[in-house]
């Protein structure tokens, strides 16, 4: 028998919410949604709070990233919204789960004037699966699991919806919803027979798994099929760990020499982007797998192409029951290249420089991370450093602003990650220039006792634009921070502590006094602005 529930707006809301997974609201207070925050005080639903609205958004995704379920953002209306539209594009372009709940001038006044008043619409339809005004009560829980199902439903997303001010704040009744009722995606069998008969039928294959293999709960699946098939994995975003470094398919630093010299290159859960050439492997064939239709690539005419649940299609590239050809050669090839760059990795983190070189501080950083911790990255040049040198060593653990390239995300990731994951770590990643976006934050943790670590390079400039500018122009422009600014004293006067560290011998002790301070602590190292990343634009 459907259950039929009656409250205000808010109430109506929360309740659909409930019975999606939803757990926790993140917001910055505002009257449009006031009946939102009733209902979450009378029913002791926990409402986390922050000084920017880009912050609850990004709190919002990374719950949704980690936990793989909705993650809540409550905005208020016109410019509470509007500060929430680069969250709410990085979810987009990251397929996350995120319900965005926005505020709205009151529709009976409509054209008059009221405070805030401006259709959102137009601005969020562009970057969500679906943007709806709720102008009934009655009408809210229906609106909320629709939402909820298409947010849910692969190719995941965010979508929203806001409520002018008479339909939230007026009393309805409504059936209850459900809750999600997904059923999977069956890719075309012929296709899903093809990808595996190339992958198995090639001489030096390489497997790069993404986000989506970790999001679609395809980890074990991609396991089974690389060991059945004997393939070399490596792997990007939350795809990151899938494999724990110390199996024996698992690859992190012979990219190059992989990608130089494969035959045939699977992507799977992830985009054939900039960050993986725009899909242009030389003469190997691509395959790539992906959980919808609409994430097949466009510009890039692949081998074979399986869209669908991805658990199910890597489930039958284990099962393929075809001829095989042997890949041990290949894979010891790739050991070697491996074992060879993880030597130079080492000595370049162990390196005693002064200033110090942001490789040393992931050579001690490596040393007092947990296996479980979450590790966050929020920057350019220093963020870049992170991803060569830091190993996931379990999937779901690492959270980076993704294709979009947003910077700010790392005060709202830490606050989602230390929600979802109250006993474990939490490293925040952070260059000086992205802390300029979020980092008046620290209030909002410190305030609600939510302690996290937080690393920042301070090399004094926009590292990824000061030298390719210079290269290109013989000069630079807005390219330069304070130097040596002490970004600790500001986490220090915002309720949390820090320290600056100068010198690689230091760099221990003080993250040893990070992790156990209890509060958000900010490791502040100068490091060299000589020493960018080395890496070449994919820009165009």
């Amino acid at each position: 028998m459907t259950e039929r529930i009656e409250g205000h707006g808010g109430e109506l809301a929360l309740a659909a919410l409930r019975a999606y997974g939803v757990r926790e609201m993140f917001t910055l207070s505002g009257g449009h949604v006031f009946p939102l925050y009733d209902a979450a005080h009378k029913t002791d639903f926990p409402i986390y709070d922050v000084r920017h609205e880009q912050s609850a958004v990004f709190a919002a995704e990374a719950v949704a990233k980690l936990q793989r379920r909705p993650g809540l953002a409550v905005l208020t209306a016109g410019p509470g919204v509007t500060n929430g539209i680069s969250g709410l594009t990085s979810a987009f372009f990251n397929a996350s789960p995120v319900l965005v709940l926005g505020g709205r001038a009151p529709q009976f006044r409509w054209g008059s004037g009221s405070l805030q008043e401006m259709d959102h619409l137009p601005l969020v339809a562009p970057v969500t699966k679906h943007a709806e005004t709720v102008f009934s009560a009655d009408d809210i829980p229906r609106a909320v699991a629709a939402a909820l199902t298409t947010a849910l439903t692969p190719h995941r997303g965010p979508v929203f919806l806001d409520f002018p001010l008479e339909a939230v704040f007026s009393v309805g009744d409504a059936e209850l919803p459900a809750g999600p009722q997904l059923s999977p995606l069956e890719a075309d069998p012929d296709e899903v027979a093809r990808a595996a008969a190339l992958i198995a039928g090639a001489a030096r294959p390489v497997i790069i798994a993404g986000s989506d293999v970790w999001t679609g709960e395809a980890v074990d699946e991609l396991r089974a099929a690389a060991e059945a098939l004997t393939v070399p994995v490596f792997t990007n975003g939350m795809g990151r760990g899938a494999l724990p470094p110390e199996h024996p398919l698992a690859f992190a630093k012979a990219r190059r020499v992989a990608l130089s010299n494969a035959d045939v290159v699977v992507v799977i859960g992830t985009p054939l982007d900039f960050r993986l050439s725009f899909g242009d492997f030389g003469e190997a064939q691509v395959v790539h797998i992906v959980d919808a239709p609409s994430q097949r690539a466009g510009h890039v005419q692949p081998a074979a192409a399986p869209a669908g649940d991805l658990r199910g299609i890597l489930a039958a590239l284990a099962e393929h029951a075809g001829d095989r050809v042997d890949h041990d050669d290949w894979v010891a090839q790739l050991r070697t290249a491996e074992d060879a760059a993880k030597a130079r990795d080492a000595e370049e983190m162990a390196a005693e420089t002064d200033p110090i070189r942001p490789a040393r501080i992931y050579g001690e950083l490596r040393k007092v991370l947990a296996r479980d911790a979450v590790t966050i990255g929020d920057g350019g040049d220093f963020v870049s450093y992170a991803g060569r040198y830091l190993e996931p060593a379990q999937p779901g653990t690492w959270l980076d602003p993704g294709p979009y390239g947003c910077l700010g995300t790392g005060m709202g990731y830490a606050m989602g990650a230390r929600v979802t994951h109250p006993d474990r770590q939490v490293c925040v990643l952070m260059g000086d220039g992205a802390a300029g976006f979020s980092l008046m934050d620290v209030e909002s943790l410190a305030r609600q006792k939510l302690p996290v670590v937080i690393v920042v390079g301070n090399n004094g400039i926009w590292g990824l634009e000061k030298h390719p500018m210079r290269a290109m122009y013989g000069y630079d422009v807005a390219a330069d921070l304070q130097p040596e600014l002490r970004y600790d004293q500001v986490v220090g006067a915002l309720g949390g502590a820090g320290e600056t560290v100068a010198k690689a011998a230091e760099l221990g002790p003080a993250l040893q006094r990070a992790f156990d301070a209890g509060v958000p602590y900010l490791v502040n190292v100068l490091t060299d602005p000589a020493d960018a990343y080395p890496r070449s634009s994919n820009l165009a």
